[in-house]
């Protein structure tokens, strides 16, 4: 089973019981209807991204669905939280490439964001034997990374939130979803 299609979705929950949260945002994303199975890293070769409704339209309620899932939570009242995922698309649509979750405090969405796209960028390029400067920033990176030839595209999807201000459990997550 290799999906051929995927969409980014994300979501914040809140509400007095943690999973009670979990479950908000995962209606905020509009994925709580399903079997939810988390997976690592990869994305499949020919796996084309498409808009969430355009995915939601293919799942049935009740079908186990894969996922990449960030997922961060507090009850910390104003405590910033933040869950991203990033993908790195390989030039050669043959070939694999990645997802990364990313789950932070205190990050703001770009911030957040950007590192999850930097993750999932510099596990495909290591993958494909670009050659980079690892303590260098991220922009410059990534421009080294689209020089190479090797990687078509890079981008991120981030929820951010701060916590409840009464101490309710805040949820934020952000979800790379698989369509079979």
């Amino acid at each position: 089973m290799v999906p051929k299609k995927c969409f980014l979705t994300k979501g914040v929950g809140v509400h007095k019981d943690r999973l009670a949260s979990f479950e908000l945002a995962l209606r905020a994303a509009q994925i709580e209807k399903y079997n939810l199975v988390t997976v690592s890293s990869i994305l499949p070769p020919n796996c084309k991204l498409v808009s969430k409704d355009d995915g939601l339209q293919e799942l049935p309620a009740g079908e186990i669905v894969h996922c990449v899932l960030a997922r961060n939570d507090t009850n910390e009242p104003h405590r910033l939280v933040s869950a991203a995922v990033g993908t790195a698309v390989p030039v050669n649509e043959n070939n694999y490439g990645y997802i990364s979750e990313h789950h932070s405090f205190g990050e703001d969405e770009i911030k957040a964001g950007e590192y999850a796209e930097d993750l999932a960028a510099t596990m495909l390029a290591t993958t494909l034997g670009v050659e980079f400067d690892a303590d260098s920033a991220w922009h410059e990176r990534e421009q080294v990374y689209k020089a190479s030839g090797h990687i078509f595209d890079t981008t991120h999807y981030c929820q951010v939130a701060y916590g409840d201000a009464d101490g309710k459990w805040t949820t934020v997550l952000a979800a790379m979803v698989f369509v079979e």
